[in-house]
Formats: C-alpha cells, sequence, structure tokens
C-alpha cells in the first residue's frame, strides 16, 4: 500500500515539474519574441518629406545642416514613440500635393485635412501633431477688409491649406505665389490685400528689416491641423496608425515648450541687404561724402590730364615713325579740309609699297622703317597747309591732295615718286621700289557728307587691280565698276539665307534621244529667286560665286536636292538619269570630291548610273593631275564622268588622252552664224568621229533648230539637249514629262 502511494506521488511531481518546465520555455519564448519584435519595431526607418525654407516649422540647422524646427521636432518625438527613426529631406515638388506622388516619401508635413495628391490619389492623414493658427498680414495702417470677400495671397506650396480655406470661404480669392517676395510684391503693388501664413512662420519671417511696413493682425482667421500625410494605401495606413500612437503618446506640456522655445528664438539672420537696409541712412550719408570725395579727386585728374592733352593728342594723331598723321589724325584732318574748302577739288589716293615684306626680310626691318620716313619726307615737300599725309598701316600711306594737271604729275614723279623708286637704287643695292596707287576723285556729295573711310576704300579698289595686274603706277576709281562688286559681295553675303529660305531652285533640262524622241536624262540647273533683287540669271550669279569661292557651297546644295529628287521618282518606279556640274572650285576646295558623290548615292540609296558628272572642260586645263585622280576615282565607284562645253575654246586633246571621260557634251557654238559654217559643220564632223574612234558617248547640248538636229543625228549622234526640244523647266513640270 505504501509502495503504491509512493508511486503515485512520484508521478504527480514529475507531472508538475514537466508542466512547470513547459511554462518557462513558453514564458521565454514569448520574451524572445517580444524582444525581436521590439528591436524589428526600432529598427524601422521613417523618411519624411517637408517644403524648405518654412523657418520656424522646418528649418537647416546652420551648424549640424539637419532640418530642424518645430514640426521637426514634434514629429521626431512622435515617430520615437511610435518606434520610427525618422529622416527628414526637403521636398523638391512645386506643392505638397505633388509630393504626394513620390514614392521615395513614407509621409509628408504639413497637412491640415485629408486632399488628393497631384495625379487624384487619395490619402490618409495622422492625428495632429499641434495646431497653427492662420493669421493675415497687411501693409501697414491699411484697413483689414471684409474677410468674406478679400484677394489673399499665399505660397503655391500651400496649395491643400488654399483648398481648405477655400471651402471654408468661398467668396475668398486666393492667389498662389512661388515665394514670400513674390507675396509681398503682389500685396504692395495691390494685386492681393492681405497674405495668410500661419502665425509661427509669420513671426520669423516679418523680422526682415525691409518688410517693416507690414503687420499681422492679431485676429485669428482660422486654426489648422499639423498633420501627416501620405497615400491612402495599405502601407500608408499602417503608418498612420502607429505614427497616431506616437502623437498621442505626446506630453502636451511638451508640445508647448517645443513651440515656445522655437518663436523666442531669433532666428533670422540678416543677409548683406538687410544690414543694406537696416542701415541705409547712416550708408546714404556715407555714399555722398564717398562721392563728393570721387568726384573731387576726379576734377583733380581731369585738371591734369589736361595739362598733356596736347601732346596726347598728338601721339594720337600722328605716326610715330615717319610723322605722318595717324589714321586718326588723316580722317579728321580730311573732314576739316574738306568743310573749310568746299571750293577746292580734291581726290583721295591709297599707296601701297609692292613687295615690301621682302624689303624687311632682306635688308632689315630697321631699312624698311627707313625708307617709309623718305616717302613721308618727300612726301610732305610738296604736300600744302590745305592737303594731308597720313600712314594707313605698314607700308600703305593716305593722301588728299589737290587735283592738278599734267605738271602737278611730273612734279610729283621728280620730288616724290622717282626718288622712293629708285631709293635703293641710289644707295648701290639692285632693286627698284615699286608702287601701286589707287585714286579717287571726290564728288560734291563727299563733302557735303565727308565720309572719309568710304573714299579710301574706293582708291583702295583701284589700288588693289593696280598691285594684282603686277603694274607700277595708278590708275582712276571707276564707279560702275564699284557698285558691280558691290552687289557681287551683296549676293554672296546673302547665299546662305537664300539657301535657308529655298530661294534656290533646281530645275532641269531634258535630255532627248533624238531618233525615239523619248527622254533620256537631264541636267540639273540653278535658278535664283532673290528676295529682294527678283530672279537673278545664272550668267550672273554662278560666275560671281565662283570668283568669290562660293560655289562649292551652292553646287553642295544642288547635287543634295538633285539626290533627293532621284530618291523620290525612285519610289515613284521611275528610275531617272541626271547630269550634274562640278566646276574646277569644286576639285579645289574638296579633293575628295568621289567620296563625296559615293556619300550622296549611298544616303539617298541611288545607283552610280543615276548621276552622271559634267565637268566643264575650262577644269581639265588647272590641275591634270588632281582632275585625273578624281575622275579615275569617280569611274571606280561607277559614276559616268562628262566633259562639258567641248569644244568652247578651252579644249586639250591632251586631256582626252589622260583624263578617263565616258562622254563629251558638245558645244555647237561652231555651228552658229560666226565665221563660215561649212568649216563648222567640218569641226563638229571630226569632234564626233573623234569621240567614237576614242570610245566615248557623245551629247550634243545648245541644239536650237531641226537642221542642226538631223544633221548631228546624220553624223551618229542622237542624244541632243537645247531650245528645240525643251527649255529648262521647275521639278514640278519635269515631272509630268
Amino acid at each position: 500500500m505504501r509502495k503504491s502511494i509512493s508511486a503515485k506521488w512520484v508521478q504527480t511531481a514529475v507531472a508538475c515539474l514537466t508542466i512547470a518546465l513547459i511554462g518557462c520555455l513558453l514564458t521565454a519564448f514569448s520574451f524572445y519574441s517580444w524582444n525581436v519584435n521590439a528591436a524589428e519595431k526600432a529598427k524601422d526607418a521613417l523618411l519624411v518629406g517637408v517644403p524648405p525654407d518654412r523657418c520656424p516649422m522646418f528649418y537647416n540647422d546652420p551648424e549640424t545642416g539637419e532640418i530642424v524646427g518645430i514640426g521637426a521636432d514634434l514629429m521626431t518625438e512622435a515617430s520615437k514613440e511610435a518606434g520610427y527613426t525618422v529622416t527628414f529631406r526637403e521636398i523638391t515638388e512645386p506643392t505638397l500635393k505633388d509630393a504626394l506622388d513620390n514614392p521615395e516619401y513614407d509621409v509628408i508635413l504639413p497637412f491640415g485635412s485629408a486632399i488628393s495628391s497631384a495625379s487624384g490619389q487619395a490619402c490618409v492623414i495622422s492625428a495632429p501633431l499641434f495646431q497653427t493658427p492662420l493669421t493675415l498680414v497687411t501693409v501697414q495702417g491699411q484697413d483689414l477688409p471684409a474677410i468674406l470677400r478679400m484677394k489673399v495671397g499665399m505660397l503655391k506650396s500651400q496649395g491643400g491649406v488654399a483648398d481648405t480655406v477655400s471651402s471654408m470661404y468661398p467668396d475668398i480669392e486666393i492667389t498662389l505665389y512661388d515665394t514670400v517676395k513674390d507675396c509681398v510684391a503682389a500685396l504692395r503693388g495691390g494685386e492681393v490685400q492681405a497674405l495668410l501664413n500661419n502665425s509661427y512662420l509669420w513671426s520669423y519671417i516679418l523680422q526682415k528689416p525691409s518688410y517693416a511696413d507690414l503687420e499681422v493682425h492679431t485676429t485669428e482667421m482660422l486654426s489648422m491641423d499639423f498633420c501627416a500625410g501620405t497615400p491612402d494605401t495599405e502601407k500608408g495606413r499602417a503608418i498612420i496608425e502607429r505614427l497616431n500612437a506616437g502623437i498621442g503618446a505626446l506630453d502636451n506640456t511638451k508640445r508647448q515648450a517645443v513651440i515656445l522655445d522655437y518663436t523666442t528664438r531669433k532666428l533670422y539672420e540678416y543677409d548683406i541687404f538687410d544690414h543694406i537696409y537696416a542701415h541705409r541712412v547712416f550708408l546714404g550719408f556715407g555714399a555722398v561724402f564717398f562721392w563728393s570725395f570721387v568726384f573731387l579727386i576726379i576734377r583733380r585728374l581731369r585738371l591734369m590730364r589736361g595739362e598733356h592733352e596736347k601732346t596726347v593728342k598728338k601721339l594720337v594723331d600722328q605716326d610715330p615713325l615717319t610723322g605722318a598723321l595717324s589714321m586718326n589724325g588723316f580722317r579728321k584732318r580730311v573732314t576739316e579740309l574738306l568743310e573749310a574748302h568746299p571750293d577746292i577739288p580734291y581726290m583721295i589716293s591709297y599707296n601701297n609699297i609692292r613687295d615690301f615684306k621682302f624689303i624687311n626680310d632682306s635688308y632689315g626691318k630697321a631699312v624698311g622703317d627707313e625708307l617709309l620716313r623718305f616717302w613721308a619726307e618727300r612726301s610732305m615737300m610738296v604736300l600744302t597747309e590745305e592737303e594731308a599725309i597720313g600712314r594707313a598701316e605698314s607700308d600703305h600711306m593716305v593722301v588728299l591732295c589737290r587735283v592738278g594737271g599734267g605738271a602737278k604729275i611730273a612734279r610729283d614723279e621728280e620730288i616724290v615718286l622717282d626718288p622712293v623708286r629708285n631709293y635703293f637704287l641710289d644707295r648701290g643695292k639692285d632693286l627698284r621700289v615699286q608702287m601701286s596707287s589707287g585714286v579717287y576723285v571726290l564728288t560734291p556729295e563727299d563733302y557735303e557728307h565727308p565720309d572719309v573711310d568710304h573714299m579710301l576704300d574706293l582708291a583702295r579698289v583701284v589700288e588693289k587691280k593696280v598691285r594684282e595686274s603686277g603694274r607700277d603706277g595708278f590708275d582712276l576709281y571707276n564707279q560702275e565698276q564699284w557698285e558691280k562688286e558691290k552687289w557681287i559681295a551683296d549676293l554672296v553675303g546673302h547665299l546662305r539665307t537664300a539657301i535657308r529660305t529655298n530661294e534656290l531652285l533646281i530645275w532641269y533640262q531634258p535630255q532627248v534621244d533624238f531618233e525615239t524622241k523619248e527622254i533620256s536624262g537631264a541636267e540639273a540647273l540653278c535658278r535664283w529667286k532673290h528676295a529682294k533683287l527678283g530672279c537673278i540669271p545664272p550668267s550672273e550669279f554662278i560666275p560671281a560665286l565662283e570668283n568669290s569661292g562660293s560655289i562649292y557651297e551652292l553646287d553642295c546644295y544642288v547635287w543634295d536636292k538633285v539626290c533627293q529628287d532621284l530618291h523620290r521618282w525612285n519610289e515613284k518606279g521611275k528610275h531617272m538619269t541626271v547630269s550634274v556640274n562640278v566646276s574646277r572650285c569644286d576639285i579645289h576646295d574638296n579633293p575628295n570630291l568621289a567620296d563625296h558623290f559615293r556619300d550622296l548615292i549611298e544616303k539617298y540609296n541611288l545607283s552610280p548610273d543615276q548621276l552622271k558628272v559634267e565637268i566643264t572642260e575650262s577644269a581639265y586645263v588647272e590641275d591634270s593631275s588632281l582632275l585625273i585622280r578624281i575622275t579615275q576615282e569617280l569611274n571606280a565607284y561607277g559614276f559616268q564622268v562628262e566633259m562639258d562645253d567641248f569644244g568652247s575654246g578651252y579644249s586639250s586633246l591632251n586631256m582626252l588622252k589622260e583624263v578617263p571621260v565616258n562622254r563629251i557634251k558638245l558645244d555647237l557654238r561652231f555651228l552658229n552664224d560666226d565665221g563660215d559654217p561649212v568649216k563648222g559643220r567640218i569641226i563638229i564632223e571630226c569632234m564626233i568621229h573623234m569621240a567614237r574612234a576614242l570610245g566615248m558617248d557623245i551629247i550634243a547640248e545648245g541644239v536650237e533648230t531641226v537642221d542642226q538636229a538631223e544633221f548631228l543625228n546624220s553624223l551618229g549622234c542622237s542624244e541632243m539637249q537645247g531650245y528645240y526640244f525643251y527649255k529648262p523647266m521647275p521639278v514640278s513640270e519635269f515631272e509630268e514629262h
């Protein structure tokens, strides 16, 4: 019996110990789980977006750079209570509504009520951290108007608050501005009657000295809750729920302490403009004193400068090397003489020693300077008080003198020009100085409106022609030539504008097979419809562009336009062949011309046979080696090369042997009315037979009559181009044929 009781007692004890052990384990596990959850909860981070420059609600601490302020500190405390580690970031979006759409932020501060984001997404807000009283600011002395119909200015970043105010006061007209500065300007300018913001911000903003004319109205318009907001999602609601617990745990005394701490500090720091404004009276007196002192100093300096004015004027108006006038002095002296002596017939000359650099390089700069001084001295020996000489630059002299007859010219030659020309010969050196001069005779208009630079430009044009001709002497200005050159300069200068505004038009002249009467190809031509000058013939603008070195730019434009047309025709199923012109200038400007044409056909997906390259015959005698290389490269790429204007007078039969030309374009000037027509026909016949014998194709251009066409066809030249068949025509008209 005792043994049975002992066994039961042992079993009971074991059961109790087991239950106790299980309880301990469960308690330990629960404690561990609670610690883990607490640790995980403590690790939660919260990124809070706040608007910048909202002191004392939010601002960057000048020492740490961290965002602090009433809202920041209270949010930090509430987050801590909720188990969050909070990080603040200034929002870059223009309004809080826009910031709600940025998924980077966990919550946004501050919201007075739940609003929708800029994209229309609903948001959920927390319990208020505290309340912010909204007050009005007006200009001092201005009566506060009726609130219900007031024009109020607010910051754009307060768009949510503005919506709340509008819902409470529907008749208030609210205008939003980017900055406080813009708001104040609108208030002072009468655009709005008052500004609305929370009183804590006003306590900071109105510390600015220049805002001393503004006053806060103590009447509180309304109070807004200062809440955190986030998009109304499952995650957002969870965050707000936790934040609400933290906000509920905040002590009200602590709230008031934080608010009092920031609102009693003098947080506003003066910038340079604030200091200037605050001390403007003192600075004004200082400025008056300073400028008075400066005025006295300047006056003294002017008096001192006046003492040296004559010396300085002499240095400015006189060339120190030759003793002649400087260009500045020459301009002034010529103007004075023309105004003082309108009855004296004057001429102005621009004079230049040719190869003066050679003289300097050969004999030294000192010898060159001595020659210039000698020239000026000899010139001044023959000039009177009513005449003038100046040194334009280097070895260029300008002279205003009376118009004289043969006796005066002979005297100038004897006293000035011959001694200068013989300067080195007289000193035992085998060198004769050559001079070129351009002379412009003044007109009555030049006396009425003296323009010395314009007169010298005219004389310089003539001097340049004399120099380029290689002559030693002078020539007189030709008004007609000047006008022509000015027209050319204006035309060349307008080229790029003409290309940009489509003044340049591509026309086509069909090429015909006389036997079949079908169009076998076309030649591309350019027409210029100038915006101011009207239609300019190619015979005028092409030589002008060639002489100025601008023809390559025009030709590149024409080639590109032709390739565009060929590409368009190809897409319509019409395979055409067009000849384009290449001048000697194009070859000179682009030694890789063949590559340019290859790139063009690749760009527009053309075959080489669609683009024939016509090289004007005159180019064949300019640089034969370069031309041969380019022609060979064009042939290698599959292009056909034509010799244009064959028989125009520049023919070189040797070129036909050396240059791999595929086709000759025969000039029919031998068939015109000049000279012996029989001999002309014989020459044409021989040229055709020669081309055929050399294995070249041939096309005749300039065919104007049926007799010419039949004569050419009888000789085996069936391809023709000319007015007998078609005149050049716009692309739209050409496409109809």
